[in-house]
This record gives structure tokens, sequence and C-alpha cells, in this order.
């Protein structure tokens, strides 16, 4: 069963064609990935999904009662605001302290309570972010590009939170990323968009597919052998883990 569907979904603004035809669908568990070059709708998909915006055409399908954790590709925050970062988690309507301090120190911000948003590092910043999304427990947890102006160590770092994350609160993922090689190798399916869906599906089918080497081109076989490597090590470990279990 998918926690949330699209069926034929198109965005029109004046006379211009941002989406069309988009069906997609993320299921519970799941981590999914939208790649797609710079104008090919994917923040206006999301803010779809989450219900920000009405589609012009077509329909979304949400589980009853689907709670959504968002994480926007920026924040602007007035330089001048007084924020510190337990009154932004308290801004969550989760007015429970202990359960922020629980997420705060699942997300590596524990320390960082008293410190002004204004003065967060970019990382930081965005687990402060992270951290007010997760606080409803979401079903279905939406990053926009997450990682965007972070540093290699620090994208790596807030990848490996979001896997986790996942298996905490058993939900699914729903991602805006060009991390091309971090795609291939965190996420289970990957939705290559450009005004509409050019190719989905694995990591494996969506590299191989001409629209993506079309679009990113076929320097990007580099992310797949990433993520073969990757993949095969887990299966290999997993395979271990069962003769020592026998």
């Amino acid at each position: 069963m998918s926690l949330i569907q699209t069926q034929g979904v198109g965005v029109l603004v004046g006379s211009r064609q941002i989406l069309r035809d988009v069906d997609l669908s993320v299921r519970r568990r799941e981590i999914v990935t939208v790649v797609g070059p710079n104008g090919s709708g994917k923040t206006t998909l999301l803010k779809v999904l989450i219900g920000a915006q009405a589609p012009s055409e077509g329909v979304v399908i949400r589980e009853a009662g689907l709670r959504i954790g968002y994480v926007p590709q920026r924040l602007a925050i007035d330089q001048a605001m007084p924020l510190t970062v337990a009154r932004w988690l308290g801004l969550s309507g989760t007015s429970d302290k202990e359960v922020h301090l629980l997420v705060a120190e699942q997300v590596g911000i524990s320390g960082l309570l008293k410190q002004q948003m204004v003065s967060l590092s970019g990382g930081e910043f965005q687990r402060a972010l992270l951290a007010q999304a997760l606080l409803i427990r979401p079903d279905l947890l939406v990053l926009d590009e997450p990682t965007q102006g972070l540093d290699q160590p620090a994208v790596a770092s807030f990848y490996r939170l979001i896997e986790e994350v996942r298996e905490d609160l058993n939900c699914a993922v729903l991602m805006v990323s060009h991390d091309l090689h971090v795609v291939m190798r965190s996420s289970d399916h990957v939705i290559c968009l450009n005004g509409h869906v050019c190719c989905q599906g694995t990591p494996t089918l969506v590299s191989a597919a001409p629209e993506y080497q079309a679009l990113f081109g076929f320097g990007t076989e580099g992310a797949l052998a990433l993520y073969r490597h990757e993949h095969d090590h887990r299966h290999d470990h997993a395979k271990e883990s069962d003769r020592d279990a026998g």
C-alpha cells in the first residue's frame, strides 16, 4: 500500500506548464529520491505532495491520517530575530520538552538548544530543521535538497542520519537531491524529473536509462559503480550473517 501517490498530476502557472502527467507512489520505509536539472519542477512537485500547492490537473492520494514532516530547501530567518534552537523546536506544535531533547539528541544538536538559529553552521541548521520535522513522528519525511551548500563530510553524515531516522520511525523518505553518488547508494527508488517523469525505478535501472544519461551524462556511471559496490558489500555481509546465524 502506498502512503502517497499521484495520478496524472500537472501544474500550470499562467501559460507555463511546470509539471505534466506525473505518476508516482511512495510506500512505507522506502527512500525515494527525485533528481533532475534546475527548473525541472522538483520543488513544485514536493509542494503538491505535501499539500502546499494544488495541482492544476490530476490527483494526489494520501493514506488516511498521513503525517508528513517537511524540511524545506532553505529557510530565511531575520538576523535580528531572537530565535534559539529550543524555541524553534517549540514552534512545531509539540510542547513536550523531553521529546524535544530526545529528538535533538537523535539528530546531534542537543548541545545547541540555547544557541540562536542564525548562529548555526549550515549542517547544524539543517539538523535543526530536521529535528522540528521529526517531532510529529512522520509517516513520510519530505526533504528538498537538504544538503545544499554543505561540505562532503557533512553531506555524508546527514544522509547516514536520514537512514537512521528511517529505521527508527519506520517511515518513508522522499527527497530531492543533486548528490547523484549518494542517491545511487542510498535510495530504493529514483525518479528522474524534467517537467514530467523521464524514467523511474531502482538506481540500477535509472542509471542505465537513456533519458537519465541524456540529462546527466555518462560520467554518472561512477555513481552507479559506487552503488553496486555498496549494494554488493551489504549483500555479502548479509549472507555472512545468515551463515553465522545458521
